[in-house]
């Protein structure tokens, strides 16, 4: 039951996240005097990597887990070379969408 509780809040924020990463871009530009903020990136890559270390000491599945873990890296270099260089990389596309995917198939994988 832990697990579903955790699946839900990750693909809550995975999804949040994706929301964010798409829309934002068409917000900058649209004059508002709204500028990206790579530290609200940074506050979901915590969440993420939070949820899904959890998770994955419940799974068995290495293939889940690897799909878990290789989105997060990949949200990571996007929102790391965001910080230092300034530089909007898009893996972290690719990130949300696979923790989506990933907590998908784990909630769907438990017994009901």
């Amino acid at each position: 039951m832990k697990s579903k509780i955790l699946d839900t809040i990750g693909i809550s924020a995975a999804v949040l996240c994706l929301i964010h990463c798409i829309i934002f871009p068409l917000l900058i530009i649209i004059p508002f005097g709204i500028s990206h903020n790579p530290y609200i990136d940074l506050v979901f890559l915590v969440i993420g990597t939070l949820v899904v270390s959890r998770i994955t000491r419940q799974i068995e599945s290495n293939g889940l887990k690897a799909l878990f873990w290789v989105s997060i890296v990949l949200i990571s270099i996007s929102v790391v070379t965001d910080l230092i260089f300034e530089v909007h990389v898009p893996l972290i596309y690719a990130g949300a969408a696979g923790l989506i995917t990933g907590h998908i198939i784990n909630f769907k994988n438990h017994k009901h």
